[in-house]
């Protein structure tokens, strides 16, 4: 588990390198991570699977995002409005319950 919560600070400090336009090279951010440069590699591939639509800049030395684009990694807690409450089922439908709990 301890290694899991690790690579989520690694994707999440790139992530906000990333968004500052100051990662400089692969081997400059391998050092500011403290990680391998093929670890860096490694977690951008990786970002890119999850959709992240990063490339590296030549002129800034830096990875860039292409698009606006947000990372979130974790668990939060949101208000939910009474249609999306309504609509949560849990796997069995509000109507279901009422009949079951009737019968």
């Amino acid at each position: 588990m301890a290694k899991l919560t690790q690579q989520i600070a690694i994707l999440e400090r790139i992530d906000q390198l990333i968004r500052l336009k100051s990662t400089g090279k692969p081997k400059q951010l391998a050092e500011r991570l403290g990680v391998s440069e093929a670890t860096v590699f490694r977690m951008i591939e990786i970002m890119k699977e999850m959709n992240a639509p990063i490339c590296y800049d030549l002129t800034r030395q830096s990875y860039i995002y292409t698009k606006m684009t947000s990372f979130k990694c974790g668990f939060y807690v949101e208000e939910l409005d009474s249609m999306t409450e309504r609509n949560l089922s849990g796997g069995c439908g509000f109507v279901n319950m009422k009949q079951l709990l009737n019968f």
